[in-house]
């Protein structure tokens, strides 16, 4: 028997595809990945590890963005579209699981863990329009769950899995202890889009961008981010930062930097107007180690032209904030 185990790198998941595991199922780990998550690399490594499962890493892909614009369920306290977020996985998965054979799909879903995604009638319709009823395994609150598939054809013993609910950890922490899963991260809300600054920014992405790409997203990890009009400016806010806003410069795009001190590298993206620059330029001087009047550089590959400008001031930077 094999079962297809959706792996996030966090305890929940990990924990859910040992219960099976130690019921003689065969399971192969799957994780998606997006732009949103937060998941590090090396949690899912470390689960694998302490699975001794194979793992296929699945990229969401840019017709996540579609649902991101215009999420049938809606969104949650931000900008999350938990709901359909779950159906378009889910129907990877379902894809992935008909090539590998596999005759249900795991996951460490636990019943009102996440009040938009995961109480009884969203589960219910993420199954449903899936078109994966009664084949999704949730080994951590089972017994609180409709029978699926997989324990009415006998492959699962339901008597084995658990009625675990809500936010607290304390059950699995202990369960990770008696399982011998030693190594697994904190909690953490586990997407960008649930946080209120960075939702933010994608809902003023949203409205100025028709076509999003991976890149744009990327992008909004980074620096401090303005709006003028049709025009974005991000400064960045240390010298990792500076380094990537240089890496992630578009081809009409300018950079700004103060010389010859500590300086900000700032990007400006839109239309390049007298107007714009100074402000952008402004912006650079506003957080450097300069006081008062400074030339700040300027160009698009090469910083080669200079303006004389005053640094913006608070108020002015609080009104062009994206928030």
């Amino acid at each position: 028997m094999k079962a297809l185990g959706l792996l996030s790198g966090g305890l929940d998941s990990t924990l859910a595809v040992k219960l099976v595991q130690s019921q003689g199922v065969n399971i192969v780990g799957v994780n998606f990945t997006s732009p949103f998550s937060l998941c590090e690399e090396g949690s899912i490594c470390t689960a694998v590890k302490q699975l001794g499962i194979p793992l296929e890493t699945i990229n969401l892909g840019n017709q996540y963005f579609k649902i991101l614009r215009n999420p049938k369920y809606g969104y949650g306290k931000n900008m999350n579209p938990c709901i359909d977020c779950r159906i378009f996985m889910f129907k990877k998965a379902k894809i992935f699981a008909e090539k590998i054979q596999a005759a249900f799909i795991i996951t460490g879903e636990v019943l009102n863990e996440r009040p938009m995604s995961q109480n009884i009638k969203a589960l219910r319709i993420t199954e449903a329009e899936a078109g994966l009823e009664g084949r999704i395994l949730r080994p951590l609150s089972a017994k609180l769950l409709p029978e699926t598939e997989a324990e009415k054809q006998g492959w699962i013993d339901r008597e084995k899995l658990l009625d675990i609910k809500g936010r607290s950890r304390k059950r699995q922490m202990q369960l990770a202890e008696q399982l011998g899963i030693e190594e697994y991260p904190t909690p953490s809300g586990g997407c960008l889009l649930t946080y209120k600054e960075f939702a933010a920014k994608i809902r003023d992405l949203l409205q100025h961008k028709k076509r999003i790409r991976a890149g744009d997203i990327n992008l909004l990890r980074v620096g401090r981010h303005l709006r003028f009009n049709k025009n974005k400016i991000v400064v960045g806010r240390n010298e990792a930062e500076n380094k990537q806003l240089e890496r992630m410069r578009g081809k009409e795009d300018y950079l700004f930097e103060v010389p010859d001190c500590g300086s900000p590298i700032t990007l400006l993206h839109g239309p390049k107007t007298d107007r714009t620059i100074r402000l952008a330029a402004a912006l650079t001087l506003r957080y450097s180690d300069k006081k008062g009047e400074a030339l700040v550089r300027f160009g698009r590959e090469e910083l080669t032209e200079s303006i004389l400008v005053l640094p913006s001031n608070a108020l002015e930077i609080e009104k062009l904030r994206i928030k």
